[in-house]
């Protein structure tokens, strides 16, 4: 069920990226913003994925580099991942593939597509309460939803990268909104998310692709750099515990809209329950684990409520920011807002 879940987390903040909070107003909410769901006037439309066939650009700098930036994308762990033969290109810590989350190439309407990305940035990131750049966006993907480390900015991967993302977006005008992007919002039940419940919905709807015990189905044997036809849910080569996608809210969204495989926004195979608890199954297990989570969200004011990790401000027992319910999280951080942010700016 669970095929492309890993993330980019996080590429997702900007709602083109993995998103957490793009804009100050959005960021003190954990559910997905409704603003990215709904199709402002005027809004940029995704197209089918044939319309962004990167084969077609001429054989020059550009074009080599789009298409470089898609392979990257689909084949991560081919060029990148920690099995490839030269060393130094090991900047993956798993076998995932971009395309793990966003997906058809990071295409697809409400997979997380990077259509519009280019576009979007520099922007204000809650997470690091900054502005930050694509390539730093890029290389937070990279040190969370791919556990390892960054791409050095003047290599031929960041290049590409942000080059197949410019050609996603070239249509786009700089700040244009297009339809699709992120992940449509969802509302969690009010109540806690049950892990033992989701473990049923993870055996009927997700272990068939997935696997048992969430290890994922190999393309190849394991040091062959082959990836993943169905990734790892969890374990030493699942995202991090940093990555967007270890958010509960996040990752009910991502499987309300695109799981099982094949699933399109507005068909969906599984419920709002369904989706909540099968994800808190999937959170339940160990995953690697980012060192200084506490350096994210240093505003506070704007920290997810679903991001179960320290510092927590409002009072809440962990187990509530990893579970919920989540609503009384969100009353709390809207009464505290003006404090934080004051003590924030100081």
């Amino acid at each position: 069920m669970l095929k492309h879940l890993i993330t980019l987390g996080t590429l997702c903040a900007t709602g083109a990226l993995h998103a957490q909070g793009s804009a100050p107003a959005a960021a003190a909410s954990a559910s997905v913003s409704a603003t990215q769901a709904a199709a402002p006037a005027g809004a940029f439309v995704i197209r089918p994925a044939d319309a962004y066939d990167t084969s077609k650009l001429p054989d020059d700098h550009y074009g080599r580099l789009a298409r470089y930036g898609k392979e990257l994308t689909d084949r991560t762990f081919a060029y990148i991942g920690p099995e490839v033969k030269n060393t130094k290109m090991r900047f993956a810590g798993n076998n995932l593939a971009c395309a793990s989350c966003h997906q058809a190439s990071a295409t697809k309407k409400f997979a997380i597509p990077w259509v519009g990305a280019h576009a979007t940035f520099p922007q204000y990131r809650a997470r690091e309460d900054e502005v930050s750049t694509v390539e730093e966006r890029i290389n937070g993907c990279m040190e969370r939803s791919m556990a390892g480390k960054k791409l050095p900015l003047d290599s031929r991967e960041m290049k590409a990268f942000v080059t197949y993302m410019h050609f996603l977006s070239r249509d786009v005008p700089t700040g244009g909104k297009v339809e699709g992007q992120g992940l449509p919002p969802f509302k969690a039940p009010n109540r806690r998310a049950d892990p033992a419940v989701g473990s049923t919905v993870y055996a009927e709807k997700c272990a068939s692709c997935h696997g048992a015990e969430g290890a994922g189905l190999r393309a190849g044997a394991p040091g062959s750099a082959t990836g993943y036809t169905f990734p790892p849910l969890w374990g030493k080569d699942s995202f991090n515990n940093g990555a967007g996608m270890s958010r509960l809210l996040f990752a009910s969204s991502f499987i309300k809209t695109n799981m099982p495989q094949g699933t399109q926004y507005g068909q969906p195979q599984v419920t709002d329950d369904e989706a909540y608890d099968v994800a808190a199954f999937v959170l339940s297990h160990p995953r690697p684990v980012k060192a200084h989570l506490e350096r994210d969200f240093p505003g506070r004011w704007n920290k997810p409520v679903d991001s179960a990790f320290p510092p927590y401000v409002d009072g809440a027992p962990a187990d509530q920011h990893k579970y919920g319910p989540f609503g009384p999280l969100q009353d709390n951080m809207k009464a505290l807002k003006d404090t934080l942010m004051k003590s924030s700016a100081k």
